[in-house]
């Protein structure tokens, strides 16, 4: 739903939770008057340093390894256009929508920032495009994360100069059509305006900043899940006593108890067996869930911080004060962004490798707790959850081989100038794969721990994994036959992706 109250860009201010609203949910922004201040007493430094003839990086230059020719005055608007274009070099699959509308926001935001030296036009086409829902393809392959991400950043920019495609409510078509369509109109780049396009490190972060909100959500559906499986196999809740995790200290650990404790209150299943239990603890995926959930509360956490922080950063090359001076730096340098993507996916990574545990024991005839054989009543001519544990082996899997950071490589890239690069938008497209799989483990666990749940009944589980259950039970019927079940964890998977089990 698209709300009325537009947010206004200040290059200062803008949140994950502002950055999922306008990406996802289609508010409406608008560039601040303090902002627009801003871009424009720096952009008339820009002017004056061009009108002057003055030797700077980007302005009157060229570009990484050829910084050292300079461009004479009238081929200067030249450059910008040709530096947007031979840098729009990226293939393969396109980002999804959301995620152009993020990195379309982000770069309007760092623009609004002022450091960037460019008029507030460009700033307030972004706006008028994001309104408009109008928004380029942009292939996600081509990126080092250094200077910035160049080739997705210069494919938006394409879109401004009213070159190539543009998506929009209507279809697709030509870019300078779309905008003309919708009152929008393309922009002249005047010096150094290409480079504060496509000088940045906004479609890593964008990817990143969506990434951190699927993160949120499997957490919590990790939670939801195991405790549902926990009920299922009659475990025990006493590994999650607060002075247990208190006694260790770490505060992620501590939330996640409290929130399995939480979700396992008032439990008339535990109480049928809190007697006669013959067992002591219970495996690992079950006993240790606090151990394990709970630093990947903090690997969350720890990203968070850097990812947000990312959103309000100048990360143009030079950069432009209003007192006149320009300098050249490292701002559009993706270390930081690519350190807490690989953080994620391993964190993420661990969600899976417990999950898949619990299913195994679930279906497992030999460890399952007196449930029928895969989850079936007629096990034998029917196979049950059989495979469902085994997809959620395979993608398991693949999510361990993704977990290898990408932060850590580097390739260097032109004629070696940029000789150390991070490598973040691989980062962050092997992380959205891995929250993909995440997601679909999460979902075949929830299938089957629910299936659990109805062979306890009359019997009710504790009142938060009742109210998953039911999220379960509103999507996915109880498995009375042999069906296809693909569906079903597709349905699940998309719950979780949308925090169903919040």
């Amino acid at each position: 739903m698209t709300l009325a109250h537009p947010l206004r860009l200040d290059g200062g201010s803008l949140t994950i939770t502002d950055l999922l609203a306008v990406a996802e949910g289609g508010r409406p922004v608008a560039l601040a008057a303090e902002a627009r201040a801003r871009m424009q007493s720096t952009r008339d430094v820009v002017e004056g340093i061009a009108a002057r003839g003055e030797v700077v990086y980007g302005v009157t230059t060229g570009f990484g390894k050829l910084s050292d020719i300079a461009i004479p005055a009238d081929q200067l608007a030249q450059l910008q256009v040709n530096l947007v274009r031979s840098h729009a070099v990226g293939v393969g699959p396109r980002l999804a929508r959301a995620e152009v509308r993020a990195m379309m926001l982000l770069r309007a935001n760092v623009l609004a920032k002022g450091f960037s030296g460019a008029r507030p036009a460009l700033a307030e086409l972004l706006c008028g495009m994001l309104n408009a829902d109008c928004w380029p393809d942009v292939p996600e392959q081509g990126s080092v994360g250094a200077s910035g991400d160049l080739a997705p950043l210069a494919h938006l920019a394409l879109a401004l100069l009213g070159e190539g495609m543009l998506n929009h409510p209507g279809g697709r078509g030509p870019a300078a059509e779309v905008l003309r369509t919708h009152g929008l109109t393309p922009v002249r780049l005047g010096p150094k305006e290409g480079l504060a396009l496509i000088n940045g490190t906004q479609a890593h972060t964008a990817v990143a900043a969506l990434a951190l909100v699927q993160a949120h959500r499997c957490w919590d559906a990790a939670h939801a899940a195991g405790a549902m499986t926990l009920e299922a196999l009659l475990g025990t809740p006493v590994a999650f006593d607060a002075r247990i995790h208190d006694a260790r200290g770490q505060a992620g650990q501590r939330e996640s108890a409290a929130r399995l404790r939480a979700l396992l209150a008032d439990s008339e299943i535990r109480e049928s067996h809190r007697e006669d239990d013959p067992r002591v603890q219970d495996a690992y995926a079950l006993r240790c869930m606090p151990q394990v959930h709970g630093p990947v509360r903090e690997a969350i956490r720890f990203a968070e911080g850097l990812i947000a922080a990312e959103l309000n950063a100048a990360t143009d090359n030079p950069l432009v004060f209003d007192d006149g001076t320009m300098l050249s730096g490292g701002n559009f340098h993706g270390q930081a962004v690519a350190l807490a993507l690989d953080v994620l996916g391993i964190a993420m990574t661990n969600l899976a490798v417990m999950s898949e545990r619990r299913i195994d024991r679930l279906v497992n005839p030999t460890e399952n707790e007196g449930l029928p054989p895969f989850l079936t009543a007629t096990a034998g001519v029917s196979s049950g959850f059989m495979m469902a544990q085994v997809t959620a082996a395979a993608i398991t899997s693949e999510c361990k081989g993704l977990a290898h950071p990408a932060s850590v490589d580097s390739i260097p890239t032109d004629g070696s100038k940029e000789d150390v690069v991070p490598m973040a938008m691989g980062a962050a497209i092997k992380l959205r794969r891995i929250l993909h799989n995440v997601r679909h483990v999460l979902g075949v666990e929830l299938m089957c721990g629910a299936q659990g749940i109805d062979y306890r009944r009359p019997l009710r589980a504790g009142v938060g994994v009742e109210r998953a259950y039911a999220a379960v039970r509103a999507r996915v019927p109880r498995l009375a036959e042999d069906r296809v079940l693909g569906p079903d964890i597709e349905a699940l998977a998309e719950a979780v992706g949308a925090g169903a089990f919040a």
